[in-house]
């Protein structure tokens, strides 16, 4: 278009105060010639976290924090402060600029969940919160249900009764505790995937069973953008620390610098699929971003026993655990040490004596119902997500025991200087 200089100014105010993009313009000698696109700025997506203070709500905060969401984060009231894998996200809200907002929230709270929904107006809702550990919910399994089963609900119906259904996406944790382990309901190929049976063998398994359902419902009977993602076991350095994977590679730092002397486990022989986190959240990103609401499988097909995961935690540290003994006698007992490998972390030679017993077993961690075996078909989020994992197991256990090595260093100055350590023991 062509305009004289006067009218290119005025033009040129309106449409930059309406933050457009003007790609270029030319000055002539009559008049300007502009070129302008983008006449509004894209709207920056929101997302609500539940269970934000995670290990997958902090993974995956951080991931659409650097994708450019504005994201929401519901934790829950705390004497005292539970918020230490985020913290590195967290600005003081007087600040400008701020993406990342936290509100006290609750899953059984109905009209908390919906305030917030209401004030945030997200595009996407990852229900991430959960009790969820297994053997505890044997526990507490009123509470448990109360919490994943209808917590679920909840959030689904805080969508509806706010009329989001056709602005808001939902992902709903689902996990792989739904199988239970049972051989018959595998794939032809030995796999769980999404067309599998459930049998759910724990309070755990079977709140989430609920969540599951109630989430393909309401997708069908309110056309609602709901999804499950039924993730297999998914570890880091942000696990919590009483879930078998962060208290091996714990125990094994600890008993690498002379901190601890045995760890007990219990089931050395359950075998599991476990992939990273940081790839996991990836996927449940993807699962939104679709044009159809489905339900897929995320695992790496991949399974390992206990025992196996502790033999390889030890590894990382030079360690040579060789294991004897069955059932409740079983122990793992250190038969060699790399001791050049161990004095470059920094490891106390003198606490790694061989035929020293490391890796108990204790009946109080057996579960009332075992699943012995869990391993996922991911074949369906490879190839309508194009999902891969970037991470395999041997590289998850060495980013978990390097962090947690540093982690226990840690306490070893402390305590070389006189100072307090709190010990952590389940």
């Amino acid at each position: 278009m062509w305009i004289n200089y006067t009218s290119y100014n005025s033009i040129k105010t309106l449409l930059l105060g309406r933050r457009s993009v003007i790609v270029f313009y030319n000055l002539f000698k009559y008049g300007v010639c502009v070129c302008i696109i983008n006449l509004t700025n894209k709207k920056m997506k929101v997302a609500l976290i539940t269970g934000v203070t995670g290990q997958d709500g902090a993974y995956l905060a951080e991931f659409l924090l650097k994708k450019g969401y504005f994201v929401h984060g519901i934790k829950r009231r705390s004497s005292s402060f539970n918020t230490d894998r985020i913290d590195h996200l967290y600005q003081d809200q007087h600040e400008k600029d701020v993406r990342f907002k936290l509100h006290y929230g609750d899953l059984t709270d109905s009209t908390n969940l919906i305030r917030i929904i209401q004030e945030t107006q997200p595009d996407e809702i990852y229900n991430l919160g959960a009790m969820s550990h297994v053997k505890v919910s044997f526990d507490s399994p009123e509470y448990v249900a109360n919490v994943d089963g209808i917590g679920t609900l909840r959030i689904l119906e805080a969508v509806r009764i706010l009329g989001l259904q056709k602005k808001t996406r939902i992902y709903q944790a689902s996990t792989s505790e739904l199988y239970g382990g049972l051989p018959e309901n595998k794939n032809a190929a030995g796999f769980y995937d999404e067309n599998s049976p459930f049998y759910p063998r724990s309070p755990y398994g079977v709140a989430k069973i609920y969540g599951f359902w109630i989430t393909k419902n309401y997708r069908e009977a309110y056309d609602m953008f709901a999804c499950n993602g039924i993730l297999f076991n998914h570890e880091s350095p942000l696990r919590g620390e009483t879930f078998v994977t962060r208290k091996i590679t714990r125990a094994a730092s600890k008993i690498g610098l002379g901190l601890q002397q045995c760890l007990y486990l219990g089931n050395l022989s359950a075998q599991r699929d476990w992939g990273h986190a940081k790839d996991y959240i990836e996927a449940m990103w993807l699962i939104l971003q679709q044009e159809k609401p489905e339900d897929y499988v995320i695992a790496t097909g991949v399974t390992t026993t206990v025992r196996d995961f502790v033999r390889m935690a030890f590894a990382e540290l030079g360690i040579i655990v060789e294991f004897s003994g069955k059932d409740e006698q079983e122990k793992g007992v250190i038969i060699d040490v790399d001791e050049e490998k161990a004095l470059a972390l920094g490891l106390n030679l003198a606490s790694l004596k061989l035929g020293e017993t490391v890796v108990r077993v204790d009946p109080k961690y057996f579960r009332p119902t075992e699943v012995d075996l869990l391993l996922g078909d991911p074949t369906k989020s490879k190839t309508k997500l194009g999902w891969t994992p970037k991470y395999d197991l041997q590289a998850l256990v060495e980013d978990m025991m390097r962090s947690d090595l540093n982690l226990m260093k840690k306490d070893e100055y402390l305590k070389q200087g006189n100072y307090q350590t709190l010990n952590y023991f389940e």
